[in-house]
């Protein structure tokens, strides 16, 4: 079962699900122009770029059962785009695809987040480590992932403060001349008083030779 285009390659995805949500984690690492979709009846559509080549990566599942778009929430970072669909039905899932087929070589199991059916105490993410992940959902992820890209452009700004900073710093020196500029005449004056202390050691020296 294929949906995508010949040139497009398949991120590797693991899952796991709790009874009332479901976890997809999308690996791939430095993902460009990154657009993830999901629609009631359980499609789940994954478009990006990634490598030095920007090779065109897509998924396209047919999840086993509906979902709720509206309380859904994903975190697009660095290495992964994380997922949590909520189910529409608070019922456990017999495996992430509908269909009697087996799933793609690329859909794998998320042992770090899965949980047997009667190990599910019902609370929710309670027993998932998420690492303070900023979650935006579904219904607005195109704002949400404008903000992100204004923190990035605020990242810049904090860039150009410390550029600005670095102008500044020319300025610091001047308070060294001037000290060095006071440190400068004294030895400016020893030497004076050591040229005239030779002077009179001359003058000395002149008087002996002519009173032999």
């Amino acid at each position: 079962m294929s949906y995508l285009k010949p040139c497009s390659r398949h991120p590797e995805l693991k899952w796991a699900q709790r009874k009332d949500k479901v976890f997809i984690t999308v690996l791939l690492p430095d993902a460009k122009d990154a657009k993830v979709n999901l629609e009631p009846d359980g499609i789940f559509t994954f478009s990006a770029k990634a490598g030095a080549e920007n090779h065109p990566y897509e998924l396209k599942l047919e999840l086993f059962d509906k979902v709720n778009v509206e309380e859904s929430k994903i975190n697009i970072g660095v290495r992964n785009i994380f997922c949590i669909l909520e189910k529409a039905e608070k019922e456990w899932w017999k495996k992430l695809l509908r269909g009697d087929g087996k799933p793609p070589h690329y859909v794998k199991v998320d042992w770090d987040k899965w949980v047997d059916e009667d190990e599910d105490t019902g609370g929710g993410m309670g027993d998932l480590d998420l690492g303070g992940m900023d979650f935006s959902k579904f219904g607005g992820m195109g704002m949400g992932m404008g903000d992100g890209m204004g923190m990035g452009m605020g990242m810049g700004d904090g860039m150009g403060m410390g550029m600005g900073m670095g102008d500044d710093m020319p300025e610091m020196p001047d308070d060294f001349e001037d000290s060095d500029d006071e440190e400068v005449t004294k030895p400016g004056e020893s030497s004076a008083g050591e040229a005239e202390g030779a002077g009179k050691k001359e003058d000395e020296a002149g008087k002996k030779e002519g009173s032999h």
